[in-house]
Parts: C-alpha cells; sequence; structure tokens
C-alpha cells in the first residue's frame, strides 16, 4: 500500500512546536565555538533535523514558511522540504540575502539549491557579490555540485576554476574556506580535472594574497595526496 502523503496538511504552528520539543539550549556553546550563529537557533542535531523533514515530506509553501521564522533550524528544514522545481529565482535570491551562519549556507545548497536548474546562473552571479555569506554561497554551491552531480560533464567544471582562482584573494574566514572547499571537490571529481584543479591551484599560490596561498596550499596537499591519487586512478 502507498504510503499516504500528509505532508500538506502539517501546519507551520505544528512545525514549530515539535522544533520547540527538541530544542537543546545546552548544545549551543559548542555550535558557536565551531562559528555558528546562535542566535535564533535552538540546539537542534541534525539527525533530528533530517527526521523531522522526511516526516514532514515534501512542502514547497510549508518551506517558504519555515525560512521567514528566521530560525536556523527551521530554515535548515526549510532546504530540505521545498521543491527545486518550484523554487523561483525571487525566492533564491530572497533566501541567500537571510543567510548569516555557514552551516544554513551549506545544508541549503546541499539539499535544494544544487538541485535549482538555475544553480549556474547562481554561482555566476552571486561569486561576484561582495556580501560574505551570498559569496560562500556561491562557492558551497558548487562544491556540492562538484560532489553529487556525477552525471555533469567535467568540461562545464573549467569556467569554475576561473572562477575559483579570481575569488582567492577574499580574506574573509567563511569565504575562503569555501573557496578552497571547491577547488578540492571539483579536483576530486576524476584525472582529468585533478590535474586542472591542481594548475588553478598552483596559479593561486603565485597570487599576492595569505589567504590564495592558504587555498593553494591546503588544495594541492590534499589533490596530491596517495589516497585521492589511488581513488582517482580506480
Amino acid at each position: 500500500m502507498a504510503k499516504k502523503d500528509t505532508s500538506k496538511n502539517i501546519t507551520i504552528a505544528e512545525v514549530l512546536t515539535k522544533l520547540q520539543a527538541k530544542a537543546h539550549p545546552d548544545q549551543l556553546a559548542g555550535m558557536q565555538r565551531y562559528g555558528m550563529i546562535i542566535e535564533k537557533r535552538l540546539g537542534i542535531s541534525m539527525p533530528d533535523l533530517r527526521q523531522m523533514a522526511r516526516e514532514i515530506g515534501k512542502n514547497h509553501a510549508l518551506a517558504l514558511e519555515l525560512w521567514q521564522t528566521g530560525i536556523a533550524e527551521a530554515r535548515i528544514i526549510a532546504g530540505m522540504v521545498a521543491e527545486a522545481d518550484k523554487l523561483t529565482e525571487e525566492e533564491m535570491e530572497s533566501w541567500v540575502k537571510d543567510i548569516n551562519s555557514w552551516d544554513v549556507c551549506d545544508q541549503t545548497c546541499d539539499n535544494l539549491f544544487e538541485k535549482s536548474p538555475l544553480a549556474d546562473k547562481k554561482i555566476r552571479d552571486w561569486s561576484q557579490r561582495d556580501e560574505e555569506f551570498v559569496k560562500r554561497t556561491a562557492f558551497s554551491l558548487i562544491a556540492c555540485l562538484a560532489w553529487h552531480d556525477k552525471k555533469r560533464e567535467d568540461s562545464r567544471f573549467l569556467p569554475v576554476l576561473e572562477i575559483i582562482k579570481q575569488c582567492a584573494t577574499d580574506e574573509r574566514n567563511f569565504v575562503k574556506k569555501a573557496v578552497n572547499w571547491a577547488l578540492r571537490n571539483i579536483g576530486k571529481r576524476s584525472l582529468f580535472l585533478n590535474r586542472a584543479a591542481l594548475e588553478t591551484a598552483r596559479e593561486i599560490q603565485q597570487l599576492d594574497s595569505k589567504a590564495a596561498r592558504w587555498i593553494a596550499a591546503d588544495a594541492i596537499r590534499e589533490l596530491e595526496s596517495a589516497a585521492v591519487q589511488k581513488k582517482l586512478q580506480k
């Protein structure tokens, strides 16, 4: 018997009540040490959030309501239950301007933005923006696509490497870490992209920037490692 779809019956009030029931304020200090913004955060674990999202099911209208609450965990669930084929460019722009914590950024890219047909356009647009978390979202999105989209042709990542190089001098912590993540994930897709990513990393290493040198050195260390090379050879 097919599982009955009850997702459309759940209300925003019911979801918020469930979130409050799972809140662990004692976890907030630890989250803050990992660089998460704890304002408007309840202290709920990712396994609990994933379970709640599975119980809710896909529900785009509810996702938009959850996002508007401003609660970090509600926004993470919003990315999980939203429907990529219904997500408009206006909604993506509205959401990205609200992001203020790296985990909300990365979860939204991982669960939703990477599935949007607008992903490539948003990478180009957001990578040229100045806001720290808007720019981070561009590179988190690159990292997620490189990791998950197995059907994407490797050649489509070559222009992205140029974007990475252009933005590698940004000294802001959450940007430089995402730029590095994107470069490493591209370089782990295939031998072809490994060579291309290493070439880009060496070009970045020559830039007069502390952030660029860190991004390059860390990427080269991983992409040249025996473990990565062995995996790619297979």
